[in-house]
């Protein structure tokens, strides 16, 4: 399968962080913000991706 995007259009970071710190939320509103999430899920409600 050919690649949608070439590798230079590609990014990759690492979130590192002490327990209930928000990285699930972080990363929740960034695939958000970023378009690649249609809603924002909630960590609380289970709903997180």
């Amino acid at each position: 399968m050919a690649r949608e995007y070439t590798l230079d259009r590609y990014r990759n970071f690492g979130i590192m962080a002490h327990i209930d710190a928000g990285k699930t939320t972080t990363t929740e509103r960034i695939l958000y913000y970023t378009g690649k999430s249609h809603k924002i899920g909630e960590v609380h409600d289970g709903a997180a991706t």
